[in-house]
């Protein structure tokens, strides 16, 4: 297990996601992103399926099947769109609900953490892009609103740069609008 090294960077990712969160004035999110973590079962598997490359958790569904560490985390973190689904009382199926906007602003820091923490000097702008490109916009269960909304930062992010996304976001959750 590689225990120290999985401590090292999550605490880097979290510290990250906590700097981002101060500046557009998400302080107790920012505290508190991704506490869960170093929780037994998040922590553990995490360490225990840490390869240096990539995220644990992806080892852990290869291996398993399915990700204990995923699902303890993502009923926990209400900056995961996987967070905001609901049973429709309408046709009762499970559908994904809006996310408030500082949630989405929690996850968009979280993304912009992760891929510079996992990409470390090789980071590049576009890559926060293709990861939600390659890895989630089509896969993943988001209401349409709040898909809209974390597209709009991301394209933000791309054309003007991380202080204009971060500049935008303090402004949109001061004057409540997005």
């Amino acid at each position: 297990m590689h225990i120290i090294k999985h401590f090292i960077t999550i605490t880097n990712h979290r510290l990250k996601v906590m700097k981002y969160c101060f500046k557009i004035g998400l302080y107790w999110q920012g505290l508190i992103h991704d506490l869960s973590k170093y929780s037994f079962i998040e922590f553990f598997n995490g360490a225990k399926y840490y390869r240096g490359i990539g995220s644990p958790i992806s080892a852990e569904r290869k291996k398993q099947g399915y990700s204990k560490a995923w699902l303890h985390h993502k009923g926990r973190n209400k900056h995961h769109p996987e967070y905001w689904i609901d049973l429709d009382i309408t046709d009762y199926t499970y559908k994904p609900i809006p996310m408030p906007d500082k949630y989405i602003f929690e996850s968009f820091c979280d993304h912009l953490a992760a891929s510079k923490v996992y990409n470390k000097k090789n980071f590049e702008p576009k890559l926060v892009y293709e990861y939600y490109y390659d890895k989630e916009r089509f896969y993943m269960p988001v209401h349409e609103k709040t898909r809209e909304k974390f597209e709009k930062l991301l394209e933000i992010f791309l054309e003007k740069g991380e202080k204009e996304t971060f500049k935008y976001m303090k402004k949109a959750l001061k004057n409540k609008y997005l």
